[in-house]
C-alpha cells in the first residue's frame, strides 16, 4: 500500500477543520443536580420526634427479630405461627446477640448497641468526624475493655471475666481492622479482607443509617457514611452508604417512592458507570420493587387461595386475607431463590430491605412483620427498615404498645436509654 502524499494529508486535515468550524454545534452533557432541595427545616420538637422515632423504630425491628434471628420462616411458623409483635428473646447469650440468656420481649442485640455507640461517636467528634477518628474511637473502646481484664475483682469473680470477655469478643473483629487502619495501608488491607472471615458481611449497615440523622441532605449522608465504611468490601460500601441516604430522605418526606428511589439517584462515586456489571445495588433494588409490584398485580386462581391449600396455607396469626398471604409467600419464595451463603451477606440484607419496604408500602407494622417472619438475619434487616420508617413517621406515630415497651425494656433491662440518646443527638 502506497503512503499518502503530504499534500493529500494536509488537504484532509484542512477539510476536517473547516467541517468542524462550519457546524458550530456544541451539545453539552447533562448537569447532575442534587436529588432534593437543600431546604430542610424542622423545629427542634419535630427533629427530636423523628430522631427518637428512628432510634426506637430500629430497636423495635431489632427486638422483633431477636428471638428468631437466622431462623428459616418455616421454623418461625412452627413456633409462633406469625409474629405480629414482641416475643421473648429465648436464646443463648452471644457476643453479637443478647448479652444474657433468655430476656424479656423488647430485648435487643448488637444492632441497637451500635446505635448507642454512634451517638457517643457523634457527641465526641461532631463536625470533625472522619475515618481516622472513627477508627481511633473503636480501637480506644476495645483498649478500655482489654484493660478491664486487670480489674482485681475478676480474680475472685469468674462471672465478671465472662462478661468482659463477651464484650471483647464482640468488638475485637472491628478493633482488629481499625488498629490496622491506623498502622498502615498494607496492614489495613489484610485485616479488612479477613473481617468476619472475609465475607461480604452487612457490617456498615449496623451503624451507617445513623449518619442520615445528622447529615443535612441525602448526598452528604451517603458520602459521610461511605467514608466510615471501614469494614465493608466492594458494593457493600455502596449499600451501607445508601441506607444512610435513605434514612436522611425519610427525615424529610413521607413518600416511600422517593425514599426507595434514593438507590437510583444518589450515586456520588459513580457505581452506575462501572464496566460490565454496573451498579449492583441499583439492579437489586429495581428487581425487588418490580417483583413486588408484579406479584401484587397477579390474578390468583382458586386453587391457590383455597383455605386448605398445602403450598399456601395461611398461618393462624396472620392478620390479612388468604390472598394477601399467597402474595406474601410468593415474594418470600423469590427472596429464597436469591439467598446467599450466609444470612448476613450485605447483598441479601439489601434485597430483603428493599423488598420489605416496597411490600409494606410505608406501613410500619406490615413492613416489620413481613421482614421478621421471613427469617434469615431478620433482626438486622428489621432494624435498618425500622430506622428508615421511624425517621419517616416520628416516634409519636409509631405503634404505641410497641414503642413504649421497647423504650422501657431498653432502659430498664438492656441499659440503653433511647430517649436520652435522642436528646443527646438533637442537642440542647
Amino acid at each position: 500500500m502506497k503512503k499518502m502524499q503530504p499534500v493529500v494529508l494536509s488537504f484532509l486535515a484542512f477539510f476536517l477543520s473547516c467541517k468542524e468550524a462550519d457546524t458550530n454545534i456544541e451539545i453539552n452533557s447533562p448537569t447532575k443536580t442534587t436529588y432534593t432541595s437543600e431546604t430542610f427545616d424542622l423545629s427542634k420538637d419535630q427533629r427530636y420526634d423523628k430522631v427518637l422515632g428512628a432510634l426506637v423504630g430500629s430497636a423495635i425491628g431489632d427486638a422483633m427479630g431477636a428471638s428468631t434471628e437466622m431462623w428459616h420462616r418455616n421454623d418461625i411458623q412452627l413456633k409462633y405461627q406469625y409474629i405480629t409483635g414482641l416475643t421473648p428473646a429465648v436464646r443463648e447469650q452471644s457476643p453479637e446477640g443478647t448479652w444474657e440468656h433468655n430476656l424479656l420481649p423488647g430485648a435487643t442485640t448488637d444492632d441497637t448497641r451500635w446505635k448507642y455507640a454512634m451517638v457517643k461517636y457523634f457527641s465526641a467528634h461532631g463536625d470533625a468526624m472522619n475515618p481516622e477518628l472513627f477508627a481511633k474511637f473503636i480501637s480506644s473502646y476495645y483498649g478500655e475493655l482489654a484493660a478491664g481484664l486487670s480489674d482485681s475483682r475478676i480474680r475472685t469473680n469468674p462471672d465478671l471475666l465472662d462478661d468482659q470477655n463477651e464484650k471483647i469478643d464482640w468488638i475485637k473483629e472491628w478493633a482488629r481492622v481499625t488498629l490496622a487502619y491506623q498502622e498502615s495501608a498494607e496492614a489495613y488491607q489484610r485485616a479488612q479482607n479477613r473481617f468476619y472471615g472475609g465475607e461480604m458481611s452487612c457490617a456498615g449497615q449496623l451503624y451507617t443509617p445513623m449518619f442520615g440523622l445528622v447529615a443535612p441532605n441525602p448526598e452528604e449522608a451517603y458520602t459521610m457514611a461511605y467514608d466510615h465504611t471501614l469494614f465493608d468490601l466492594g458494593y457493600a460500601k455502596d449499600i451501607s452508604a445508601l441506607v444512610a441516604a435513605m434514612t436522611q430522605m425519610a427525615m424529610r418526606t413521607q413518600n416511600m417512592d422517593s425514599i426507595i428511589n434514593t438507590a437510583t439517584f444518589i450515586d456520588p462515586y459513580g457505581y452506575q458507570d462501572s464496566r460490565l456489571v454496573g451498579r449492583i445495588s441499583h439492579a437489586t433494588a429495581d428487581a425487588s420493587v418490580k417483583n413486588v409490584l408484579r406479584i401484587k398485580n397477579l390474578v390468583l386462581i382458586d386453587s391457590l387461595v383455597a383455605k386448605d391449600t398445602l403450598v399456601f396455607r395461611r398461618p393462624e396469626e396472620f392478620p390479612g386475607t388468604q390472598k394477601e398471604w399467597v402474595r406474601q409467600e410468593m415474594v418470600y419464595q423469590l427472596l429464597e431463590k436469591d439467598k446467599k451463603g450466609i444470612a448476613f451477606h450485605a447483598g441479601e440484607i439489601w434485597q430483603i430491605l428493599i423488598t420489605g419496604l416496597q411490600f409494606g408500602e410505608g406501613d410500619f407494622d406490615k413492613t416489620m412483620q413481613f421482614i421478621v417472619n421471613y427469617g434469615r438475619d431478620n433482626d438486622t434487616v428489621a432494624a435498618v427498615a425500622g430506622m428508615i420508617l421511624g425517621a419517616k413517621e416520628g416516634y409519636s406515630n409509631l405503634p404505641k404498645a410497641l414503642r413504649e415497651e421497647v423504650v422501657l425494656v431498653s432502659r430498664e433491662q438492656i441499659g440503653i436509654d433511647l430517649q436520652a440518646l435522642a436528646k443527646e443527638l438533637v442537642g440542647p
